[in-house]
């Protein structure tokens, strides 16, 4: 989804600008939640709350997915779909702002210059720290909206006023140090492997 975008939003030289690289990144995170992100993080968050819950519900986690369509239908697997959509959108908004900013750095005026793996890692590594910062409250509140007990809230404004109302400010920070190890190593490795990805494509479906 990236590439189908930024093909659109490039130059006549092929350069994509910040702001650019941050449009396509959002599209791209909008569409990744909807399509696969929050079904599969709903379910992933159904199945961890009922499994430390005193009285677990599902057997396993198929006969967890097939509880959750059965008692609540397709939109079972969509709760929390406003917050999914905000905290991926923002996610890959910002890691392909400033993924898209240091490539332009690096490269100057000589848009043909290489860039060994080693450097994009590095590049993805600082993208994803500042994903974890720009985002981790809607990574909260997504969480909430999506757990067993995310009745108690109305909607994906409600559990925000609710959880900054009865918990203050830093909740909205919880487990900001671990996701932060997680998170730097896995963008890291994506951008790595996605630039690899890309010139393989690029035989087949011109991305740039």
């Amino acid at each position: 989804m990236f590439e189908f975008l930024s093909n659109r939003m490039r130059d006549e030289t092929g350069k994509l600008d910040s702001t650019q690289g941050l449009l396509c990144g959002l599209g791209a995170g909008v569409a990744e939640a909807v399509v696969v992100v929050c079904p599969m993080e709903t379910v992933k968050v159904k199945f961890i709350h009922d499994q430390t819950s005193g009285n677990p519900k599902y057997r396993g986690f198929f006969h967890g997915v097939r509880e959750i369509v059965r008692t609540q239908g397709i939109k079972g697997t969509y709760q929390g779909l406003t917050a999914t959509v905000l905290k991926q959108g923002s996610n890959q908004a910002i890691r392909f702002f400033v993924m898209t900013s240091l490539r332009n750095w690096y490269k100057g005026d000589n848009p043909d210059k290489a860039i060994n793996p080693l450097i994009t890692g590095t590049f993805g590594a600082i993208a994803g720290a500042a994903s974890v910062f720009g985002n981790t409250p809607l990574d909260v509140i997504k969480t909430r909206m999506q757990g067993l007990e995310a009745h108690k809230y109305k909607s994906t404004l409600d559990c925000a006023m609710k959880i900054m109302k009865h918990e203050g400010p830093t909740a909205f920070y919880k487990g900001t140090v671990p996701r932060l190890g997680r998170v730097c190593l896995d963008v890291a490795i994506v951008f790595v492997i996605y630039e690899e990805v890309v010139k393989v494509l690029n035989k087949v479906w011109k991305t740039d």
